[in-house]
């Protein structure tokens, strides 16, 4: 079992630090206004894995919500608003996919992927910034009187994150394993024993993906086990658009539809085939955890034999990286500050 690693635990205090420094560098150089947004919403995870045949995991959507910062640069000309400005954005996004789970009807062997029967859940932690584009019919009439307006974006950002895996009903122990069978139920021992008892899933995400070696690539010769720990840290690449509606002068509700592009393939920690058995050995040399190492790449037993092939098993696609789009809905207010504080940034 591997101890859980205390930086772990401090990295969304460090995002909560790059947050108040945001808060702060506002605070000493915005002027006359700053508008604060809070947004809830879901978002649905685009990666390796699934059960549905289309683009929708209708059964991987989960909850998600933000914090964004607008109109805090200098404003000389007291525009009501401009039709080109930037946002911060602070934001949590919980994702997440579980295929050994029924859905649409189904379960068991019917399911798509249940024979692999991986699962994952990655609380993702981001600060990122957008070029914004205001788009509004009267550039001199006062948003609050136009009443609607739309808008659309384009930024980057930084997220944290490390995906976690629910594999035990209780401590990371074999004893406290799960066992899939062919039915669709998650017991507590081997498929094909007698009183077997059905336990499910308990929900608990208690395993770190990134702290096991579960993956290899190439074959052959070239063959190796990817055992360097995957970063969790991501640039991502956020996109999107909507339409707000001014209630009035300082309070406004918004609907956005936003899509955030990654440069990893890890964030479900599903990408490249299955180690090998001669592979994990090679890494971890004790048997026990050897036989871990073995359970958390394929838990139901039946993913891969271990063994080197002409067409390896596969367990994802490292050419596409994964993705994820959130849907939300928000209400931001203006707040005043004073007009004595100036600004060396302007546009």
């Amino acid at each position: 079992m591997v101890p859980s690693n205390p930086k772990h635990m401090r990295t969304p205090s460090l995002l909560l630090s790059m947050a108040i420094g945001i808060s702060v560098a506002v605070d000493v150089q915005a002027q006359r206004n700053v508008e604060i947004g809070v947004a809830g919403g879901v978002d649905h995870f685009s990666g390796d894995l699934g059960n549905w045949d289309g683009a929708v995991q209708w059964n991987g959507i989960r909850p998600a919500m933000s914090i964004t910062f607008r109109d805090y640069l200098n404003n000389p000309k007291r525009y009501i608003t401009r039709a080109l400005t930037t946002e911060t954005r602070l934001s949590w996004h919980r994702l997440g996919y579980n295929e050994a789970q029924p859905t649409g009807g189904k379960s068991g062997m019917e399911l798509r992927n249940f024979r692999r029967g991986l699962n994952f859940r990655n609380d993702l932690f981001g600060i990122s910034q957008h070029l914004v584009l205001n788009m509004y019919r009267e550039p001199f009439q006062p948003l609050y009187q136009q009443k609607f307006f739309a808008f659309s974006f384009v930024g980057v950002g930084l997220f944290y994150g490390r995906p976690k895996g629910d594999l035990f009903h209780g401590s990371q122990d074999m004893a406290n394993r799960y066992y899939a069978w062919p039915d669709g139920t998650i017991r507590n021992a081997p498929r094909g024993t007698e009183g077997a008892a059905v336990i499910g899933q308990d929900g608990t995400y208690e395993t770190d993906l990134y702290s096991w070696v579960t993956e290899g690539t190439g074959g052959g010769k070239e063959g190796r086990a990817l055992a360097k720990t995957p970063s969790p840290w991501h640039v991502g690449i956020p996109i999107g658009f909507g339409m707000r509606y001014m209630v009035s002068h300082e309070l406004s509700v918004g609907v956005e539809f936003s899509y955030y592009m990654f440069f990893t393939d890890m964030l479900d920690a599903v990408s490249d085939r299955y180690a090998t058995y001669d592979e994990i050995a090679k890494v971890y040399p004790d048997s026990t955890r050897q036989y871990m190492a073995r359970y958390i790449s394929d838990p139901t037993g039946w993913g891969t034999d271990g063994k080197e092939s002409l067409f390896t098993s596969r367990r994802g696609n490292p050419g596409l990286p994964d993705s994820f789009s959130y849907f939300s809905l928000e209400i931001s207010y203006k707040f005043k500050r004073s007009p004595s504080r100036r600004s060396f940034v302007s546009l």
